[in-house]
């Protein structure tokens, strides 16, 4: 068995946890049925590119990827899906990354499951 860092248990094709691969499978099956569009796994979005500073010193940029990105052809709207634990929903870099990806791409609806 392979465990992530919050603990949660590797699915053997790729998801983080069961509750995401399951979630996946739910989305798969809404977009056969036409509900949704263009589904994607693991989409990364851009919150602060890379830059130097004063100094020459190079500061990585901060990516937030996103479990889900879809288009919900009922709302007209992309949107941003991430599945999350009570756990990791408070802790507080993803509660920045959250806010911030709500901010910079508010033409997507966010959701957490």
């Amino acid at each position: 068995m392979k465990y992530s860092k919050y603990k949660n248990i590797k699915t053997n094709d790729g998801f983080d946890s069961k509750k995401e691969k399951k979630r996946y499978l739910e989305l798969e099956i809404m977009q056969k049925a036409g509900v949704i569009k263009c589904l994607a796994k693991q989409t990364p979005f851009e919150l602060v590119e890379t830059f130097k500073d004063k100094q020459g010193n190079t500061e990585r940029g901060i990516k937030y990827i996103a479990d889900f990105v879809y288009y919900d052809n009922e709302k007209k709207s992309f949107v941003i899906e991430d599945v999350k634990s009570s756990f990791t929903k408070k802790l507080p870099a993803y509660i920045i990354k959250r806010k911030l990806v709500k901010k910079f791409y508010s033409d997507y609806i966010f959701i957490e499951t």
